[in-house]
C-alpha cells in the first residue's frame, strides 16, 4: 500500500505539470483526492493491514494528502494569475480612442408635428383643452347634434365600451365639454388636440390616431374668420406659398360646412400622382357652428356665432414629411423614426 502511495503522489504531481486552466485543475484534484478519487480507493484497503500497519499507514496518507493539497493550492494560484493576465490583456482600453457619445433618443414624427400645430395656433391666441378618451355618448355624439338614431353615427366605426361609454372617436366632445362649462359665457379660442379611435384599418386609416380639432365662438362670427385662420395655419404648416380652398361639404355639427384643401405640397400645385394631378389636397374638415349645438350648450345663436375645424395630425405629418403610408408611424422600425432625428 505504501508504494501505492507513492505513486500515486508522483503521478498527481507530474499531472499538475501539465494542467494549463484552473477549470481542469479543479476537475483533476476530483480526480484524486474526490469522495470518489483515487486516494480514497487506496484508503479502502487499509482494513486489510495488521493494527501495526495501520497508524503508519493512515499518518502516510495524511502526510500525501496534505502535500498534493499544497501543491493543487500552488499551481491554482499560479494558473489564476497566468488566466487574469490573459484577461486583462485581451481587455486593455486604448485611452487614446475617442469616447463613445451616448445615443440621443428623438421625438416621433406624430410628436414633431402635434407639437408645431400647437405652436403655430397658440401664436394666434388659442388654448389648448383636453378630454377624456373614454367618453360618454352624450358628449361624443348628442352634444353635437347627432342623435342616437342618426344616420351619421355609421361613419364612425365605434368602439363601444357599453351602451353608454365609448372610446372617443374625435376630439369635438372636448369642444362641447368646453361650452357647457362656460355656460354660454364668450369668447371662446381653443384647440382640442388629443388620441381618437375607430375601427379602420389600411394604409391611410388607423385604429388609434391623432386629431386637433378647434372652436372659436364670440359675437360677428364669419366665414371669412374661419378661411383666413386656417390660411394662416396652412401657410405656418407648408410654406407661405400654400393656396387653400374651401368645398362645400356636410357634418352634422356645423352648418355650412366645408372641406379644406391645400395646393400640393409635392408639385405645388401643378398635379402628380399625390395628388391624383388635381392640383389640390385635402387636409381637413370645417364649418360654422350649428345653431343647435350652440343651444344643447347653452348658447344663443342670434347673439353670437363660432366656426369649428378638425384634422388629422398623422395626415398633416403625411403631407409635410412626404410619407406615403400612415402604418409607418405605429410599427416602430428604428429605421424609420431614426430619419427624423
Amino acid at each position: 500500500m505504501e508504494e501505492k502511495l507513492q505513486e500515486l503522489k508522483e503521478q498527481v504531481l507530474k499531472d499538475l505539470a501539465n494542467i494549463t486552466t484552473v477549470a481542469a485543475l479543479k476537475d483533476m484534484k476530483i480526480q484524486y483526492l474526490g469522495k470518489k478519487g483515487s486516494l480514497t480507493e487506496i484508503m479502502r484497503g487499509m482494513g486489510k493491514l495488521s493494527p501495526e500497519e495501520r497508524p503508519v499507514i493512515g499518518q502516510l496518507v495524511n502526510d500525501i494528502r496534505n502535500q498534493l493539497e499544497v501543491a493543487i493550492e500552488t499551481r491554482s494560484k499560479e494558473l489564476e494569475k497566468v488566466e487574469l493576465a490573459a484577461k486583462l490583456a485581451a481587455e486593455t482600453v486604448d485611452i487614446t480612442l475617442p469616447g463613445r457619445k451616448p445615443r440621443e433618443g428623438h421625438l416621433h414624427p406624430v410628436t414633431l408635428t402635434l407639437r408645431e400645430m400647437k405652436k403655430i395656433f397658440m401664436r394666434m391666441g388659442f388654448a389648448v383643452m383636453e378630454g377624456p378618451e373614454i367618453e360618454n355618448d352624450y358628449f361624443n355624439f348628442e352634444a353635437l347634434n347627432l342623435p342616437k338614431d342618426h344616420p351619421a353615427r355609421d361613419m364612425q366605426d365605434t368602439f363601444y365600451i357599453t351602451e353608454e361609454f365609448l372610446l372617443r372617436t374625435q376630439t369635438s366632445p372636448v369642444q362641447a365639454r368646453t361650452m357647457q362649462e362656460n355656460k354660454g359665457n364668450s369668447p371662446i379660442r381653443m384647440i382640442c388636440p388629443g388620441t381618437v379611435y375607430r375601427n379602420d384599418y389600411d394604409a391611410t386609416h388607423s385604429p388609434m390616431f391623432h386629431q386637433v380639432e378647434g372652436l372659436v365662438i364670440d359675437k360677428n362670427i364669419s366665414l371669412a374668420d374661419l378661411k383666413g385662420t386656417l390660411e394662416v395655419f396652412c401657410k405656418e404648416m407648408f410654406g407661405n406659398d400654400v393656396k387653400i380652398r374651401l368645398r362645400p361639404s356636410f357634418f352634422p355639427f356645423t352648418e355650412p360646412s366645408a372641406e379644406v384643401d391645400i395646393s400640393c405640397v409635392m408639385c405645388g400645385g401643378k398635379g402628380c400622382r399625390v395628388c391624383k394631378n388635381s392640383g389640390w389636397l385635402e387636409i381637413l374638415g370645417s364649418g360654422m357652428v350649428h345653431p343647435n349645438v350652440l343651444r344643447m350648450s347653452g348658447f344663443d345663436p342670434e347673439k353670437v356665432s363660432g366656426f369649428a375645424f378638425g384634422m388629422g395630425v398623422e395626415r398633416i405629418a403625411m403631407l409635410k414629411y412626404g410619407i406615403d403610408d400612415l402604418r409607418l408611424f405605429f410599427e416602430n422600425d428604428l429605421r424609420f423614426i431614426r430619419q427624423f432625428k
